[in-house]
């Protein structure tokens, strides 16, 4: 595993305890290395906390928990990143009552802080041809670039799945890619003639690089043949929506808003929505009809006659 090792001799706790919970996460929740590598901060905030207040995790109870909660927002952490750390608690302490360290949760009745619904930025499908259309196709990835943004509008897919796309997911006669998502699961998606015909573009640039040893499977490359990271890919789009004078704060999970929004506009039901994003939860896929409502109203303020100014 590459994240960073826990401070193990720092910290009040039994080190067989803090292997035991990465190894749990890994091999029984199946969470991705990025997830790994979240949940492990996390806890070397929670167990720094412990070592200061000299309190182990064996005996911490819930009014020490709801001072390390406090702190998070003495110092500067906002609500939704509170919200995530007190998760990856919640998740420690319910392992250590499963594998028997301890008999109780203290973490049963922690709170989290208050958060509202946060509507995600959106681009309508015009604006994705703007962001397309600024693209310099005379550079030697500009094509590229183009079926970037077109696999990431068309079918969805998270940006760590992007970068870890390889050309054996790619079934273009069938229409269909193979995505591996959150915990290694699979699922397949529907591809558009569209994408698919921006992807043989980038396929014949493509062919005349020089590929690193390794890299030869991957969909999307840098110029040194190696495969992009989601960075590469966050900076690129950024700098395209400043090209293409889209004035939105976007990001590569705009256009995976941006698709799930469509797809609902167009009158698709929430759970085949739910299918295609990957989410494990309907919950998670419900926000798109905040975003859907939000749309709605804005057309009727818009084009219904009681509203139009005189």
């Amino acid at each position: 595993m590459s994240a960073s090792p826990i401070r193990i001799c720092d910290v009040m706790a039994d080190v067989n305890m803090v292997k035991g919970y990465v190894r749990y996460l890994k091999l029984q929740r199946n969470y991705s290395k990025n997830t790994l590598e979240a949940y492990q901060r996390d806890l070397e905030k929670l167990l720094a906390f412990l070592k200061r207040e000299q309190k182990d995790p064996l005996t911490v109870q819930l009014e020490d928990l709801q001072t390390f909660a406090a702190g998070l927002h003495d110092i500067g952490i906002g609500p939704r990143s509170q919200c995530r750390i007190l998760s990856g608690v919640r998740s420690f302490f319910r392992y250590l009552q499963l594998d028997g360290y301890r008999d109780d949760d203290p973490t049963e009745l922690l709170e989290s802080p208050q958060i509202g619904d946060h509507l995600p930025e959106v681009l309508s499908t015009v604006e994705v041809d703007q962001l397309e259309d600024s693209i310099d196709l005379s550079k030697w990835e500009g094509h590229r670039n183009r079926a970037i943004i077109e696999v990431l509008f068309s079918c969805g897919l998270r940006v760590s799945e992007l970068v870890n796309l390889r050309l054996t997911d790619l079934y273009m006669e069938e229409e269909y890619v193979r995505v591996m998502g959150k915990g290694s699961k699979e699922r397949l998606v529907p591809i558009s003639p569209r994408a698919i015909k921006e992807l043989e573009y980038w396929f014949i640039v493509r062919r005349e690089m020089t590929i690193k040893p390794g890299e030869e499977d991957y969909v999307f490359l840098n110029r040194r043949g190696a495969h992009l990271t989601r960075v590469m890919i966050l900076i690129m789009i950024k700098r395209q929506a400043e090209a293409a004078g889209i004035k939105k704060t976007i990001s590569p999970h705009t256009l995976r808003h941006s698709f799930a929004t469509a797809l609902l506009e167009g009158g698709a039901d929430l759970r085949v929505i739910q299918a295609l994003l990957g989410h494990e939860s309907i919950g998670t896929t419900e926000i798109y009809t905040h975003i859907d409502t939000t749309t709605l109203r804005r057309e009727i303020l818009e084009h219904h006659p009681r509203n139009r100014k005189r």
